[in-house]
Order: structure tokens, then sequence, then C-alpha cells
């Protein structure tokens, strides 16, 4: 696995996260070398989903309102059905995340995060994946669809599942090592 050292995540979250996808890649991450802080609009703490239930409290290192892209080297999303439609709805939510899209710094999202990134507007032309039952929405924000572990496109890292976490996080550490990419 490549060092990341020095390095800086934002994994950006609501409640209602799927809680593999949240913890996997902050460990993965913290192991490679990287600082990671959990980022919401909530305060405190932020409340995870496991097998059909709500699960852990997750610590919010860094409420959005104070959190400043610039601090961070990429981003991390994690899916669940609550999160990402909260987050998509929440327009410093957004704002946060297309920043990292125009800075062309990694931007990593599994299952039904890339929701969030539609809303962004700069998915037009990109190679993605995501949980199946939103393949429809990415393909109508003009994305190339493709049903596979993980797609890499420039930097965007995207999976469908939890099933797809061991690729999901190998490419994340891969691509935040490379660093910065063509910005959109």
């Amino acid at each position: 696995m490549k060092n990341i050292e020095g390095k800086k995540i934002a994994i950006l979250t609501e409640h209602g996260f799927e809680e593999s996808e949240l913890t996997s890649p902050k460990k993965v991450l913290e192991e490679a070398g990287a600082t990671v802080h959990i980022i919401s609009p909530r305060k405190g703490k932020v409340r995870g989903w496991k097998d059909d239930n709500w699960s852990i409290d997750l610590k919010v290192d860094q409420e959005l309102q104070n959190a400043d892209a610039d601090d961070y080297d990429a981003l991390v999303i994690p899916g669940g059905v609550i999160n990402p439609d909260l987050m998509r709805r929440d327009r410093d939510c957004v704002d946060f995340a297309k920043s990292f899209l125009q800075a062309g710094k990694p931007v990593a999202a599994i299952c039904h995060g890339p929701q969030l990134l539609i809303e962004t507007g700069m998915l037009e032309g990109r190679k993605m994946t995501s949980f199946h039952s939103i393949s429809t929405d990415l393909k109508n924000a003009g994305v190339h669809w493709e049903d596979k572990e993980v797609v890499v496109d420039n930097g965007l890292i995207t999976s469908r599942s939890p099933k797809d976490l061991d690729a999901f996080n190998r490419k994340l550490v891969e691509e935040v090592a490379e660093g910065v990419h063509n910005a959109v």
C-alpha cells in the first residue's frame, strides 16, 4: 500500500451513512498515513446505518460551515440511502463537493454517494459506477455508467456497494498518492 503521510482527507457525511462505507475507507486512509476528518452539516455526531437499522455514532471533526475544501487533499462520500439524499438537498454540501471537482482533487463516492455529485452539474462525460438503482440518474446527468467494482476517471473514484470496498479503498489510496489531477 502506498504511503500518503501528510495528506488530509475529508469525509463528507450526514446521518444515515452506510457504516462500512465510511469506517472502512477511513481506516485504510489512516493506516496509509493520512489525517482523516469527518465533516458534516450536523453538530457533534452523525449516526450510521447497518443492516436496515441505525448503528454507530461518530464524532464530527469539523462542521461543514467551518470547513474549507482548500485545507484537504481529497474527498470521500460514503453511501447509504439516507445520507446522500440529505446532502444533495444541502447547498453547502453540494458546493463543498463541487470545489474538489473544480480543483481536480481526488473525489471518491460509493454506492448512493454519487447522488450528491449529480447536483454539482459537473459529471457530463465522466465514467462512473454506483449502486444499480441510481444508474439512470447518473446517465441522465451525462455519465457513462459502467457496472464494475471500481471505476476511476481522472481522480474520480466510484464503486457500487460495500462488497467493492477492497477495490474502492485500494484505488482511493492510489489516487490520493497521485495528487491533483486535471481540473475539470
